[in-house]
């Protein structure tokens, strides 16, 4: 059972709650879990003058996904930035290349799943996550999102990221602030949750 993490990461906090979720993805016996950049847009010029260049190369060796992988995966997990309320560009681009895809409905029946970040507390986790369903929906896929058997999203203690929808962190007006332990906890549950239906999902289609 595959589980591929595509993701886009400017900063590093995407990237932080990807690794979680894929850590969660991997408690999953038999899961077999890949993970994946989508290409940066943006050019080398304008990374470097917003500190962005010297943060990717946390994450420089993770290898770059293609839309022709994307049919191998039982379960796909996309992870992008808020942008205004929506996913980010570099997602956008990479998901609008998989028209073909749609076409021979190769994506129909496979687990979907999305996951965020926002600037503020209120700066459009869930409409991100609500409205990349939207391109997930077209594709046939199977949504899952984060469930309120994760109570962790029900805490009232401290300013935290994460809603039904998905898990999510808040990096804060300047990005100084990566994801809590606590977000991370949540993405390691949607990343195991995601991968147990998958999993379910397999040994249906076997049987």
């Amino acid at each position: 059972m595959k589980v591929q993490i595509i993701f886009y990461s400017m900063y590093g906090h995407i990237f932080r709650m990807a690794e979680a979720v894929a850590e969660g993805a991997r408690s999953v016996a038999g899961a077999e879990v890949g993970l994946f950049r989508v290409p940066e847009l943006v050019p080398d010029e304008v990374l470097e003058k917003s500190g962005a260049k010297a943060a990717q190369q946390a994450f420089a060796h993770v290898p770059v996904a293609t839309t022709g992988q994307l049919p191998e995966a039982d379960a796909i997990i996309f992870g992008t930035p808020t942008r205004f309320g929506n996913m980010c560009a570099q997602m956008r681009n990479f998901l609008d290349q998989t028209g073909g895809l749609w076409m021979k409905g190769s994506l129909i029946g496979k687990v979907g799943s999305v996951f965020t970040s926002t600037a503020t507390q209120h700066g459009g986790q869930e409409s991100t996550v609500l409205s990349t369903h939207i391109t997930l929906l077209h594709q046939g896929m199977v949504l899952v999102g984060l469930p309120y058997s994760e109570k962790r999203q029900m805490g009232m203690d401290e300013i935290l990221g994460g809603s039904p929808y998905g898990a999510a962190t808040i990096a804060g007006g300047d990005g100084s602030r990566m994801p809590s332990q606590l977000e991370l906890e949540m993405a390691k549950f949607q990343g195991r949750h995601v991968a147990e239906i998958a999993s379910a999902l397999a040994r249906g289609r076997a049987a």
